[in-house]
């Protein structure tokens, strides 16, 4: 198994991931999905987040980095598991800044013209990791990479990132979780020809 059904398999097991094609989830952007993740359930399993960290490791690791980035707040916890394991500064960021005390976006000590990698836990609309790519590259930070668990990459997501010209990349996609569960008769044949139809089918609200 490639590293992208790894943890697509891993994200099932541990319900981090539920499909349901008969009785679709509401997101909070108002898409009806049959399809629901919360990465979140991860954190409380060694075996998995070691796996995971591991995995985002091998794929930042040939990038000349000085800090990594958490999204505020499910990129936090993956972000410092990986910064401590690769000796490098730890920030965290929100999407838009504090109504209160500093009103700071960005947690931690940056410096213009350093590079950071963006974690994320999961990339479905895009939106709240270009807001906080934006805010990194308003206080002079590089974001080489925008990178999370579990992406259901939807060709206008990439559209979106392309034109702030951010580059991103997940460990596992939609279609390989897809796979995996059909594999594991999670899904027989019609239900898989309908999750991968909706996923063709979204428009963003």
């Amino acid at each position: 198994m490639s590293i992208s059904e790894n943890v697509a398999q891993i994200l099932l097991r541990e319900k981090a991931v539920f499909l349901n094609p008969n009785n679709p989830f509401t997101w909070a952007s108002g898409i009806l999905s049959p399809v629901y993740c919360d990465n979140r359930i991860l954190i409380s399993n060694v075996k998995a987040r070691e796996y995971i960290v591991n995995c985002f490791i091998e794929k930042i690791k040939p990038l000349n980095l000085d800090l990594i980035a958490g999204t505020a707040t499910a990129g936090i916890p993956w972000a410092a598991w990986i910064a401590h394991e690769l000796k490098l500064p730890l920030i965290y960021v929100r999407s838009s800044n504090k109504d209160h005390g500093r009103q700071n976006a960005i947690e931690g000590k940056v410096e213009q013209g350093q590079r950071a990698v963006l974690i994320e836990d999961l990339i479905s609309t895009g939106k709240s990791s270009i807001l906080a790519a934006n805010k990194l590259k308003e206080s002079g930070v590089h974001v080489d990479l925008i990178i999370s668990i579990f992406s259901y990459h939807f060709h206008k997501t990439q559209e979106n990132f392309n034109s702030y010209k951010l580059t991103t990349d997940s460990l596992s996609y939609f279609e390989n979780l897809a796979k995996v569960a059909y594999d594991e008769k999670m899904l027989d044949t019609e239900a898989l020809n309908q999750v991968l139809e909706w996923k063709k089918g979204v428009r963003f609200p």
